[in-house]
């Protein structure tokens, strides 16, 4: 049976709204509807602003798809510390945001937001699978807000990274990305070096799942040298190890997007538990996914409400686009070597493009936008090969992902991914996180302030143990197998980060936000024989739908404390040798140092820009706090959105 989406009820808002880039000068709001909009009003309080091209830039996605982006831009445009209501009004359909059910908070007729722009408490994390049996911690966030006054709400959300999966999709999602292309009438592209001509022939028929890796993605070209590394000949191009539904069009993409951020379209697709034409452990694995989507969507409307409500950003990390995503220098020479896997990569940033970067701050895409309408808003059915080929030439070569904000402290927003430091010793080694050039930018920028908070999508200061095992196996030739990407795993990249905290203009209170690693922690690092040494924090929250294997992470947390302790003399012959660096507690336990549950970080900050709590809350509702070296909270003092202790 062909289980269709329901076009003839397609809601006018697929999705969002999501609140983007706002501060008291800019707002800027993100949506996607399904027929498109005439005039339309922005109303901020009591103030209603007409929008023109200047503050509205729209994209044709496809038939039934268009994406909105309001962005008003104007000295003095918000106050601070208020409850600001916004409604979006177009002269023909009147209020867009009236009919989505469970969309406001306490009782509200609109959505509403409130800008800090000194922080006193800020949400983040990384790392959203929706076929993950992990539960989200956005659904969890979302009910802590929804208890919590509208003027104690966090100042914003970020999200670090791999806030999709391009490269691990459940066989159900990639069932439902197939509806709705069909259903929204998605473009078609025309493939070069594929196995399919273009992205009409792919098939989403569940007997074609979980084939990919074997039947459509990309393998390397390049001749052996010698008999030796005939093995090396034709192996694939993409390291992930759940490739078998990698996404590889940029329909794929948008509709992605569309069923991750939004529960309309799920609403609407009837997935069957049970299909035909699938082996006997893909049928298992379909029914173990269908269970944990079906749990997924249940949350999504939550999860459009929290989003609705608190200025979230976004900065990539490697599955946005794939897994291992230019780890080394060789790992790039067959990827951008190759046609079809540089469309493949060349997709998946559009789809960043698109549905994150444009938000975090607009203006800096001002060169990139004529490009992205040509290609989208002039597509037809099919899009343009010489213009889709330009696009991608074009983000493969841009270089300013990453982005800063002027809040107190200042968030400084990193580009880990495309402006690496390549090993110049050996191609297959890993890239440093950022090249020279780009942490002297980031010196630069830190120069005379007296606090800052930096996001790193992968920890600065990570667990010293399982770095070490990604260096044994990057000494084996094995960096793709373990994710060896750290930034201790390149001693240029490290060695310039080590600086920039030794630096007597940089900093003295640094707050370091990462995630990537699939579990949780807290380290409080100085530097040594220095008696005014900056006090340096790194927190890592991860993931909001994703953890580590359960049973391998307490021999890591064990061993780790054992053989890299505090008083350990091995962490004299690492690089970071001249940082002593104390974990914190979680909860209180003296046994453990990391957390393996799903959940988001919660982060209070004191005047000076110094962390005074910080919380993980997990998609269950329960929460873990990282107490301080020397110090025991009671439980009265653990943390609340209500109660930040101020």
């Amino acid at each position: 049976m062909d289980h269709q989406l329901n076009i003839a009820s397609l809601p006018l808002v697929l999705a969002g709204p999501i609140l983007r880039h706002c501060d008291t000068h800019h707002f800027t709001l993100w949506f996607v509807t399904s027929a498109p909009l005439a005039e339309l009003t922005l109303t901020l309080g009591k103030r209603h602003i007409v929008l023109g091209s200047d503050s509205l830039h729209r994209i044709q996605l496809g038939a039934k798809a268009w994406q909105y982006l309001v962005q008003v831009n104007e000295t003095d445009l918000l106050p601070a510390d208020q409850v600001i209501p916004y409604r979006l009004t177009d002269s023909e359909q009147g209020d867009l945001f009236r009919g989505i059910e469970a969309l406001c908070y306490q009782g509200a007729q609109t959505p509403n937001l409130v800008l800090h722009p000194e922080i006193h408490t800020l949400m983040h994390g990384s790392c959203r699978n929706p076929h993950h049996h992990s539960a989200d911690a956005l659904v969890a966030a979302d009910t802590r807000l929804s208890q919590t006054a509208a003027l104690e709400r966090p100042s914003l959300l970020i999200m670090s990274g791999d806030q999709v999966y391009v490269d691990d999709i459940g066989g159900p999602l990639l069932y439902a990305i197939g509806k709705v292309i069909q259903a929204l009438g998605l473009p078609t592209e025309g493939f070069e070096g594929a196995a399919l001509n273009n992205s009409n022939q792919i098939s989403y028929h569940p007997a074609a799942l979980y084939q990919r890796h074997k039947r459509l993605l990309p393998r390397t070209e390049y001749p052996a040298k010698t008999p030796l590394w005939h093995w090396y000949i034709n192996h694939p191009i993409f390291t992930t190890a759940m490739g078998e539904n990698h996404l590889v069009s940029l329909s794929e993409i948008i509709a992605l997007y569309l069923l991750v951020w939004s529960p309309e379209l799920w609403d609407r697709i009837d997935i069957p538990r049970n299909v035909s034409g699938l082996s006997r452990a893909n049928q298992a694995r379909w029914q173990q996914e269908w269970q944990h989507l079906l749990a997924f969507k249940a949350g999504l409307g939550q999860v459009r409400r929290l989003l609705a409500h608190i200025p979230t950003y976004m900065i990539f990390d490697d599955h946005d686009i794939t897994d291992d995503w230019n780890l080394t220098a060789k790992w790039e020479e067959a990827a951008y070597g190759h046609r079809f896997s540089r469309r493949i990569i060349g997709n998946a940033l559009i789809g960043y493009t698109l549905f994150q970067a444009l938000g975090n701050q607009p203006q800096r895409f001002t060169a990139v936008r004529p490009q992205l309408d040509a290609l989208l808003n002039d597509q037809g059915h099919a899009l343009d090969k010489q213009k889709h080929n330009d696009l991608i030439d074009t983000l493969l070569q841009f270089e300013q992902w990453h982005y800063s904000l002027n809040t107190s402290p200042k968030i400084v927003v990193l580009d880990t991914r495309t402006r690496r430091w390549r090993s110049e010793s050996n191609l297959a080694k890993p890239s440093g996180l950022m090249d020279w050039e780009a942490l002297m930018d980031l010196q630069q920028e830190l120069i005379n302030l007296d606090k800052v908070i930096i996001v790193s999508p992968a920890p600065m200061f990570g667990v010293k143990l399982i770095e070490t095992v990604q260096r044994t196996a990057t000494f084996l030739g094995a960096s793709l197998m373990v994710d060896a990407e750290n930034w201790m795993a390149h001693p240029g990249a490290a060695g310039s980060l080590l600086s920039i905290f030794t630096h007597r203009k940089t900093p003295q209170e640094f707050v370091i936000l990462s995630g990537d690693v699939h579990y949780s922690f807290a380290y409080d690092v100085s530097v040594r024989f220095r008696s005014q040494s900056p006090n340096i924090y790194q927190i890592t929250a991860s993931g909001f739908k994703n953890q580590f294997p359960e049973k391998l992470l307490p021999w890591f947390d064990k061993f780790n404390g054992w053989l890299y302790g505090y008083f350990s003399p091995l962490n004299l012959l690492t690089k970071r040798k001249r940082m002593l660096i104390r974990g914190r507690r979680p909860n209180g336990d003296i046994r453990k140092r990391l957390v393996n549950q799903s959940g988001v970080g919660i982060v209070s900050f004191a005047a000076n820009g110094a962390p005074q709590r910080i919380c993980i809350l997990h998609g269950d509702g329960s929460q873990t706090c990282f107490e301080p070296p020397g110090h025991t909270f009671s439980r009265h003092e653990l943390p609340t959105l209500a109660n930040r202790g101020k």
